[in-house]
């Protein structure tokens, strides 16, 4: 039996498996000497007890013991080691864009008033604090099943938030930025602000900081105010119906690329993510800035390790210092809260093939392509540049998606590896899975197969075959997680500071 492994780059310690392998079979003519799974790493050198791995040409941990070739290269031999050794070869600067004809990737989106453009014409009804969660559920689900064509859904923003805190600091300002980011997102027709009318993020004062402006497409409601939690149900209904009205009055019209705000997440990732799914969406991140459009990579905790190739990539000396200052703050936020950044890899990760930190985030960081870095933003800040962006934010996905779409993402591609049901509301999610057994077995979940570039096709056509379904994604094709219903409950703003 032939086992297939990768290789990736001559300066490589290891290899991947792309089949498994038992004890004895010949693996890039090292003989295996042990059983290794699918996804798992392979020595394909004699490496010594405390000197460092390289994948992907880069570092990602120090030998625990001496390895021997035909070894499994695992959490039992590798670790993290120190991080200022440094990448196994330098970073490179940014790649020049591929060639695109600009003015014909297009797709129907929605123009609204102030210029930004949707990908979804839906109502949103948002809490300002957790005390109008039920009120905010209750109103939308008046609606389930009883719109009209051309409003795509009523989607209820609820959260645990709002009051009990500080009213001024981190924690204070990234809830107030992402709930104005939801407020403004050109993927609604129409949003309705419900607040108790007691509470910390008072509604009015938020709208003023944030350059919120109420009007017919964008209304606001106190429970207090109302009567109470019945008469507020009551009078929230109606307010919902009439912008139902006027979102009904929505067309799409004819879009250039330059318009879209791609939020790239990955979860569950697994060996193969970083060598096929995240790849092809770098390449299809590339095409999009190509055409003028922007996105967004994230999740600071899962770029740890791999920074220096994002920082060897910024437009300028102030742009990368402020990814460098993103990062120092997680070292900080890590420390004091007793945690490592290396407690992800998480154990699904781990299962799938990944060992330590720097070596998912080399991975994760390939969903960036090669464009340069243009900004740096905060969690949920308005978007200034387009272009590739980051946007600080946790690791973990749904708090992550939820300040991209705050930021401004009208359309997330997701890859995964171990599987996800990841959806988001009001931003279609295109699911990418990075092996053949996961886009089978969870076919209802699974939008885009990546595994064929272990097959032949290049990163190249898959990235063209990804960004060919976000441009139909964003003019109206529904993603499986769409089709599924899932998204109404993702919506988890980043809390930080002191509760009270």
């Amino acid at each position: 039996m032939m086992v297939r492994a990768l290789h990736i780059n001559d300066a490589d310690d290891v290899a991947i498996l792309i089949d498994d392998a038992d004890p004895g079979v010949a693996i890039l003519g090292v003989p295996a000497r042990e059983a290794i799974p699918s996804g798992h790493k392979i020595a394909v050198r004699s490496i010594a007890a405390g000197a460092i791995v390289r994948k992907y040409g880069q570092v990602i941990g120090v030998a625990t013991r001496d390895i021997t070739p035909g070894e499994h290269v695992h959490s039992h031999n590798l670790a993290l080691g120190d991080r200022e050794r440094g990448a196994a070869i330098p970073a490179t600067p940014a790649q020049s864009p591929p060639l695109i004809d600009a003015a014909s990737e297009t797709f129907q989106g929605y123009l609204r008033a102030d210029g930004s453009v949707g990908t979804r014409n839906a109502i949103g009804i948002i809490a300002s604090v957790n005390c109008s969660a039920t009120v905010v559920r209750r109103i939308a689900r008046q609606f389930e099943g009883t719109l009209p064509a051309g409003v795509d859904t009523v989607a209820p923003f609820t959260h645990s938030s709002g009051c009990g805190m500080a009213k001024s600091g981190e924690g204070f300002d990234t809830l107030e930025r992402t709930l104005a980011g939801y407020a403004r997102h050109p993927n609604f027709g129409g949003v309705l602000l419900i607040g108790l009318g007691c509470e910390v993020a008072q509604i009015d004062e938020m709208m003023a900081r944030q350059g919120l402006t109420a009007g017919p497409r964008m209304r606001t409601l106190t429970i207090q105010d109302a009567g109470g939690t019945a008469q507020a149900i009551e009078q929230g209904s109606a307010i919902v119906a009439e912008l139902i009205e006027e979102a009904l009055g929505d067309r799409r019209t004819t879009r250039p690329a330059a318009d879209l705000v791609l939020g790239l997440q990955c979860g569950g990732s697994d060996g193969w993510s970083g060598l096929t799914a995240n790849p092809a969406l770098g390449a299809a991140t590339d095409l999009l800035v190509a055409a003028g459009g922007t996105a967004f990579l994230s999740e600071t905790p899962e770029i740890y390790g791999a920074e220096h190739l994002l920082i060897a990539r910024a437009a300028d000396p102030a742009v990368a210092q402020a990814l460098r200052a993103r990062v120092a703050w997680w070292e900080d936020y890590a420390a004091r809260n007793g945690a490592s950044l290396d407690n992800n890899p998480s154990p699904g990760n781990k299962a799938g093939g990944l060992t330590t930190i720097f070596e998912k985030s080399l991975g994760a960081i390939a969903k960036a392509g090669s464009a340069p870095l243009a900004d740096v933003l905060l969690y949920g800040e308005r978007r200034r540049l387009n272009g590739l962006n980051f946007m600080d934010s946790p690791g973990y996905d749904p708090c992550s998606a939820t300040g991209q779409i705050a930021s401004g993402a009208n359309l997330l591609a997701f890859t995964t590896g171990r599987g996800s049901v990841f959806g988001a509301q009001p931003t279609p999610c295109l699911k990418l899975a990075s092996n053949a057994a996961l886009a089978r077995s969870m076919a209802d979940d699974i939008d885009i197969d990546c595994s064929p570039v272990l097959d032949g096709m290049s990163v190249a056509e898959a990235g063209r075959m990804i960004f060919d379904a976000l441009l139909a994604t964003a003019s109206g094709r529904p993603t499986k997680s769409e089709a599924l219903g899932v998204g109404d409950f993702e919506f988890v703003p980043w809390q930080l500071g002191a509760w009270m």
